[in-house]
């Protein structure tokens, strides 16, 4: 396993982080399932593991917690907050009223008396900086947090809060966790050098684009992954944006195969061979996911396949942008670009 600095905290994590959203309903994982992982994860060398409150309605937070009690120290443990966690509408986003609740909420199913990393899982278009920023800086002077990242913003996003927090003299984001994979390459136009420029952290999601990189959906094979069993418009190959992920697996499959790597191998080794990525997040489900991603620890691409990589999804593209969750809300509806 490799290690490498949390942005300019001086925490060093592993190049691979455990993602903790399989554990619970989504990925129909069982406490001992996840004490497993954990288990097996630490051994190898991670140091990192991400949660957040919103995945499976806290399980994900309580198994966690199980998991590495007892070893608390030797865990760099992240966690998140923001989305919906509950029907009262006062029970989500970036207020000092729900972010005081939820972290509180967070650290009992964790068993904890602190996290390392609490992350504002999205931007939250109601509620200013100063009031989201004041708040973090408030619970980590109180000691509940050592430090605060955000996760999924647009790169405008990120730099307006650097400037909240220094116009304010608040604390400031240190982090910030975006989807990146070889098929969704949209950050690196702006978000990747927003976050380089501010000496952020940046811990990579969905690495392996939703098990599109994973080596088990080819062309001609019934796709039957967990994750499309329940989100079935992603992995519909009547749709023009998954046919072109679906021809751009099977070049690079082609690409792994000349270098002697597995696919996972050369998706991971992609995202970790970026010099504005700290950590990939891995989301194993079962021991063989874990065993199979835990194989690309070491993977260090050549130049050669790098550029076969960009000659097969361009840089800065995503190959399927109806997907991102960073797009402005005035896109989204339209009353919000008309008079």
């Amino acid at each position: 396993m490799q290690y490498r600095t949390l942005g300019r905290t001086g925490v060093q994590v592993s190049t691979l982080a455990l993602g903790a959203m399989n554990f619970g309903r989504i990925g129909n994982t069982t406490q001992d399932d996840a004490t497993a992982i954990v288990d097996a994860a630490l051994e190898a060398g991670i140091n990192l593991i991400d949660t957040a409150d919103a995945y499976s309605g806290g399980q994900s937070e309580e198994m966690v917690g199980k998991a590495i009690a007892g070893r608390r120290d030797d865990v760099v443990l992240a966690t998140k907050a923001t989305l919906p966690m509950g029907d009262e509408r006062n029970q989500r986003g970036g207020s000092r009223r729900w972010l005081v609740t939820a972290l509180e909420n967070s650290l009992r199913r964790l068993g904890v008396d602190h996290v390392d990393l609490y992350q504002m899982h999205r931007w939250d278009p109601t509620t200013s900086d100063e009031e989201t920023l004041s708040a973090l800086t408030d619970l980590q002077r109180a000691g509940k947090i050592r430090y605060f990242g955000s996760s999924t913003f647009p790169a405008y996003r990120i730099v307006q809060a650097q400037w909240a927090a220094r116009e304010g003299r608040l604390s400031r984001y240190v982090t910030e966790q975006p989807n990146y994979s070889i098929l969704q390459r949209g950050i690196e136009t702006h978000v990747l050098p927003a976050t380089q420029e501010y000496g952020m952290g940046v811990l990579a999601w969905s690495p392996l684009a939703s098990g599109w990189l994973s080596g088990a959906i080819r062309a001609g094979q019934e796709i039957s992954t967990n994750r499309s069993g329940f989100m079935q418009q992603r992995y519909d190959i009547s749709i023009p944006a998954n046919r072109a992920k679906l021809d751009a697996v099977e070049q690079l499959a082609t690409v792994a195969d000349e270098a002697g790597l597995s696919m996972i191998q050369l998706a991971l080794g992609f995202v970790t061979g970026h010099p504005g990525v700290t950590s990939a997040i891995i989301g194993p489900r079962t021991m063989d996911h874990l065993r199979s991603q835990l194989a690309a620890a070491d993977t260090v691409l050549s130049a050669d396949v790098l550029d076969a990589i960009d000659a097969i999804a361009a840089p800065g593209v995503d190959l399927a942008a109806h997907e991102k969750n960073d797009t402005p809300p005035a896109l989204l509806d339209p009353a919000l670009r008309r008079r």
